[in-house]
């Protein structure tokens, strides 16, 4: 009887939230599945018969898509070369500001902490205007020691870097405050007790530090890989995915497939590829860690 009662109390407390989730991101991302297997368009907006069932063609076509795979190897270079930089950029300014040697330390987290609460387009629009090629920031900087004026939205090559340096510059700062929450876990014993056996300050960092932060680095990488994976806003803003489609990224291929040419469907079976690899990502870092 106790079980029952106890059961109903929690359905009470529970089940307006469970239905807004079910509501708001169960059956969204039902229909989208079920959308990625039609040739949903803007006519069948207007009219549902329009709405054709083709199965896992659109899947297949994403096999056969240049665009696709283009923009498939233009994720996986941001995510590769900015998730990595993002988190040692982190980690590196975590250790500085946890050090006894640095004053005004709350001053420096909510300093480094303010362009994660900026607005992601208005931190666009301002490098945009330290990327021109001619009165730029950087570029003024490169010309006091004689370098010449670089392109870097407008040259392929130097496009994607400059969006990986404004994503660090960018997102450095949150996970930055979640690595020293984990160095102040750490028992100061263990330092003590390595300074009197003589260890160094680089074998206490890699022989302590880096092992008792290994879940906090753990969940780090892993949510800003699958932040870096959605990549959209940066090069939306900033170059449209060009030049050449250098900085076109998955999410903003699909943006592009959907709500520019209007072909639904297809966007829709691009989202659920990006979930798959980002899930299969996921998968990976959990088992490195295990197995480290």
């Amino acid at each position: 009887m106790f079980g029952k009662t106890k059961i109903n109390v929690l359905l009470l407390f529970l089940g307006p939230s469970l239905l807004i989730i079910f509501s708001f991101f169960f059956l969204p991302v039902l229909a989208a599945l079920l959308l990625s297997f039609t040739d949903y368009d803007i006519y069948a907006l207007g009219n549902a018969d329009y709405i054709r069932f083709v199965g896992i063609n659109n899947y297949l076509k994403l096999l056969e898509d240049p665009m696709f795979w283009t923009s498939v190897k233009n994720t996986f270079y941001f995510v590769l070369v900015g998730g990595p930089l993002s988190v040692a950029v982190s980690l590196g300014t975590a250790l500085l500001l946890n050090s006894k040697l640095v004053k005004l330390k709350g001053l420096f987290r909510v300093t480094y902490f303010l362009p994660v609460v900026t607005t992601l387009v208005a931190v666009a629009v301002i490098w945009r205007f330290i990327y021109h090629p001619r009165f730029g920031l950087i570029n003024y900087v490169l010309s006091l020691f004689g370098i010449g004026q670089i392109d870097w939205l407008g040259d392929p090559l130097y496009s994607m870097p400059a969006l990986i340096l404004m994503a660090v510059w960018k997102n450095f700062g949150y996970n930055m405050i979640i690595f020293i929450a984990g160095l102040q876990n750490i028992p100061e014993d263990l330092y003590e007790a390595a300074s009197i056996e003589g260890a160094s300050e680089w074998q206490q960092f890699i022989s302590i530090t880096l092992p008792q932060l290994a879940p906090t680095t753990l969940f780090i990488s892993v949510i800003t890989m699958i932040g870096y994976f959605q990549l959209f806003a940066e090069p939306y803003v900033m170059t449209q995915g060009g030049p050449l489609s250098s900085t076109l990224s998955v999410v903003l291929y699909m943006y592009q497939e959907g709500f520019r040419w209007w072909n639904i469907g297809y966007s829709t079976s691009i989202a659920f590829m990006l979930f798959l690899i980002i899930l299969i990502g996921t998968i990976i870092q959990f088992r490195l860690q295990k197995e480290s």
